[in-house]
């Protein structure tokens, strides 16, 4: 399989899901500026949408949307327990986080890294992240991650979105529950590797 990814962007997510599972991608780097990948393909031709994450599966099927692409990879490596069972309760409720953390956080942030966003728009990002946060600090100040005890993939993304704050004036150490929670990702195994092979860590 083929992940192609921007260091740092969302696609660390499922880089750092599939190293947590176990497998094996080939990273394909992008240019987001320029829709070139690091080989000179045009990005376009592979996702008209221009941006990570993306699998290219080994028969060519290719999946996007990064929510998505850490379900199944996920998936793949049932025993790792990355992810609840499909059908079950518990699988739509990790389904409920990822799209908290995709629509709430994820686009929260998108607007700040616009250099054409008007400073009022900014300035409404920062406030309305600002309440996801205390909704992510009020479920993380009673329980390590965002399913109770065990890290899953939702933890893959929500670490990523908080981690962008750095670039953004966003301290989240404003919310010590969240701070003490990059914290504790960070430190995982899989997540120091993919950093590491991004170039985002020596």
């Amino acid at each position: 399989m083929k992940l192609y990814y921007s260091p740092g962007a969302c696609s660390l997510s499922p880089h750092i899901v599939a190293l947590e599972a176990g497998l094996k991608l080939d990273l394909i780097k992008v240019d987001l500026r320029t829709k070139r990948t690091a080989d000179g393909d045009d990005f376009k031709q592979l996702n008209p949408n221009g941006y990570v994450p993306l699998l290219v599966l080994d028969d060519g099927k290719t999946l996007s949307e990064g929510p998505a692409i850490v379900q199944y990879l996920a998936d793949l490596a049932p025993a790792k327990n990355l992810i609840p069972a499909a059908g079950t309760f518990e699988r739509y409720h990790l389904q409920q986080w990822l799209n908290f953390i995709s629509t709430e956080i994820h686009k929260g942030f998108g607007l700040l890294f616009n250099p054409a966003a008007p400073e009022a728009a900014k300035q409404f990002a920062v406030s309305h992240l600002g309440n996801r946060f205390d909704t992510l600090s009020e479920r993380l100040s009673a329980q390590p991650y965002l399913l109770g005890e065990h890290f899953t993939v939702a933890d893959a993304y929500l670490f990523v979105t908080l981690s962008w704050g750095q670039y953004v004036n966003v301290d989240i150490t404003h919310w010590p529950a969240l701070a003490d929670y990059v914290q504790l990702i960070s430190e995982r195994t899989a997540v120091q590797l993919a950093m590491q092979e991004e170039g985002l860590i020596k």
